[in-house]
């Protein structure tokens, strides 16, 4: 691939976050920036919670093209900014901001990226059951994509339940037609939930160990095809859930994949053009 020279012209687009040593945004972006010969480069930066606000100006003084926000800040940027998308504002956290002269536009590009990430892998949510482990900010909006995006039943499983219900409680304001279920992570209720499942989705910590043998599942034999196994860890990018999961015969996906579609519905809202995702990938096999 050829690579692009900096110039005077060329502007900024960056992620705030803390850390943000090992994050994968400046690939993807400059991957692609560099193959649509577009003017811009993206740059990571660790931005401690008492200097977001000065970097969120900073930013916008220097008219950079727009920002990503990771972990501690992306609930904490919304009073900096002027608009929010309806999904922004519904979840209430924001991981993609849009500069427009003066004006900072707040985006949630997670949910859409999940979905996007299973229509690229073929599966289709619409009036699916789809069953959530976890109750963090991915669940937050992933509940919400599949949702909007009408699955027939959604499961939230957490071991806090009152977690869980403040999902359920947002998702029954936001889409009132949809059936949601709230109950405990316990393996008798994995299993019962299991039975009829499209969908699985991890968004648990369990399996970050790189050689561990966590799962949110303790009998491979409940993952049944055609169900869809999506873990949202990507450290390691198989966890053992996925290996458990594959063993049976069921497709599986990680967290690189909802980066992956996610930093493309951002890169699209900040320079009006789609990502070449194919090219992006490519860079990714070759880590």
């Amino acid at each position: 691939m050829s690579t692009m020279t900096i110039t005077g012209a060329t502007r900024l687009a960056a992620l705030l976050g803390s850390p943000v040593e090992h994050s994968q945004s400046p690939l993807i972006h400059n991957t692609a920036f560099q193959q649509l010969q577009l003017p811009y480069t993206y740059l990571a930066f660790d931005v401690p919670p008492q200097h977001l606000k000065e970097a969120v100006e900073g930013l916008k003084a220097l008219k950079a093209i727009g920002f990503n926000l990771t972990m501690p800040h992306k609930e904490t940027v919304i009073p900096f900014l002027d608009d929010l998308s309806q999904e922004a504002a519904i979840i209430g956290a924001v991981n993609t901001v849009k500069v427009e002269g003066n004006r900072l536009t707040g985006h949630n590009t997670d949910g859409k990226g999940f979905l996007w990430s299973m229509q690229d892998a073929g599966f289709t949510a619409v009036g699916k059951k789809a069953v959530i482990a976890g109750s963090g900010g991915a669940a937050r909006s992933v509940a919400l994509a599949l949702a909007q995006e009408n699955v027939s039943q959604l499961v939230l499983l957490n071991r806090s339940l009152h977690r869980a219900e403040e999902i359920a409680l947002m998702l029954r304001k936001a889409t009132p037609q949809i059936n949601v279920k709230v109950a405990a992570l316990t393996q008798v209720n994995v299993e019962t939930e299991l039975q009829d499942a499209d969908l699985l989705v991890n968004s648990t910590p369990l399996g970050m160990d790189e050689n561990g043998t966590e799962s949110i599942v303790s009998d491979a034999s409940i993952l049944k095809p055609p169900l869809l196994v999506y873990d949202l860890l990507y450290h390691p990018p198989r966890t053992h859930l996925m290996k458990q999961a594959e063993a049976q015969g069921c497709t599986t996906l990680n967290g690189l994949s909802m980066l992956l579609w996610q930093a493309a519905l951002a890169f699209e809202i900040w320079t009006g053009v789609p990502m070449p995702v194919d090219v992006v990938k490519k860079q990714f096999a070759s880590l």
